[in-house]
């Protein structure tokens, strides 16, 4: 904005009353406001940068849970985030045919409940594999057994596990799962109105394509969105890092020796059977062939393993990180 002085002033207003300038020429057209339409019964809580947010976390998680599943089941197993986006409980509700495989759980501290939806194209061929099989699915549908939704829950606990690893530096939650659910209008643990983000994960299974639904309620994961703002750290600058600096505190680094300890399974012998041990004797341990083994990192109990060889010698394949083994002792 410019300051007239004085003389311009009474310039403007000499010319006003001469009829030099008229006072139609001061006079701006309003001009065309542009307004953007938004449903006050479906705000959009979630801004599209906390969506992006999301999207790079799980991404994370999707990378986790492959590998843990592929590694768990002995099976190629893809999974990736196809989707984020936000809607109404009652949308994605409507979204879900009946019957569903649909697992309810909390995440202590967070408050409430979020859910996650198995796909059948993803469900049945997991059900298949679980059992032994080569994870062939089923193109019908049909109300699950008893013994499937065991399964699915046995499932759900193994991915919420890998869930809390992916959050584990923006907060640190406890997953317990509540109820697993065949009839998505059974329960509702929301308002219709309540927004929620529902990451979409897309899964291959063999040939089986299908998805994965975690419907996150905005309350549930508001608390993870605010922390996820404060711990994005920018990175370093290049010319700022010390390359000698760098390369003696690798060499330094390169000399401790770390003790791993690999844990086949316990059993309770008496004193007298432990006397007369010899060799070939056969010990039952409290593991199947076939569950995973302990790998403890000094006296720390860090990893799952697999037990096989490499070459001649004995070696185990890591499968996942334990519940605590993601804390830094």
């Amino acid at each position: 904005m410019d300051v007239l002085s004085q003389n311009k002033i009474d310039a403007i207003l000499e010319a006003l009353s001469t009829g030099v300038i008229k006072t139609e020429e001061f006079e701006e057209t309003p001009g065309e406001i542009d307004y953007e339409k938004y449903d006050f019964r479906r705000p959009n809580k979630f801004s599209n940068e906390q969506l992006r947010t999301l999207q790079t976390l799980h991404d994370v998680f999707a990378r986790l849970v492959s590998k843990f599943l592929t590694g768990y089941l002995r099976s190629g197993i893809e999974i990736e985030v196809a989707a984020v986006s936000q809607m109404t409980y009652e949308d994605f509700i409507g979204s879900i045919p009946n019957p569903a495989a649909l697992t309810i759980f909390s995440l202590e501290p967070l408050k409430g409940m979020a859910i996650i939806q198995f796909d059948p194209m993803f469900i049945f061929p997991m059900i298949d594999l679980f059992l032994g099989g080569k994870g062939e699915g089923l193109n019908l549908a049909r109300e699950f057994t008893d013994i499937e939704i065991s399964l699915i829950h046995n499932l759900s606990s193994k991915i919420l596990e890998n869930l809390a690893i992916a959050w584990k530096d923006i907060v640190r939650v406890k997953p317990t799962i509540d109820f697993v659910e065949t009839n998505p209008h059974l329960h509702q643990i929301l308002s219709f109105n309540e927004i929620v983000a529902l990451i979409t994960l897309a899964t291959r299974v063999g040939d089986a394509e299908g998805f994965i639904n975690l419907c996150l309620p905005f309350p549930f994961v508001a608390p993870l969105v605010t922390n996820l703002a404060y711990h994005r750290n920018p990175k370093p600058d290049v010319e700022d890092v010390n390359i000698e600096e760098t390369k003696r505190l690798e060499h330094l680094l390169g000399f401790p020796m770390i003790e791993l300890t690999v844990l086949t399974g316990q059993t309770q012998i008496t004193v007298d059977d432990f006397l007369h041990l010899q060799e070939g004797d056969v010990l039952l341990l409290d593991k199947k062939v076939n569950d995973d083994m302990d790998l403890y990192v000094g006296e720390f109990l860090k990893y799952k393993v697999q037990p096989g060889k490499l070459g001649s010698k004995l070696a185990v394949q890591v499968t996942a990180l334990t519940a605590g083994g993601e804390q830094d002792d």
